[in-house]
């Protein structure tokens, strides 16, 4: 699984995807301070 965690002013966001391309597709259209992670469990 793969997630984009989203930080702005007051809050903070996280997206889930099954597939990195899914992941990378969305994290290009995604505004502001992001991080795209893999998580491994």
């Amino acid at each position: 699984m793969w997630v984009i965690t989203v930080h702005s002013k007051n809050n903070i966001q996280m997206f889930e995807f099954d597939t990195k391309k899914e992941a990378k597709e969305a994290f290009k259209g995604i505004r502001g301070y992001k991080i795209l992670t893999e998580d491994l469990l």
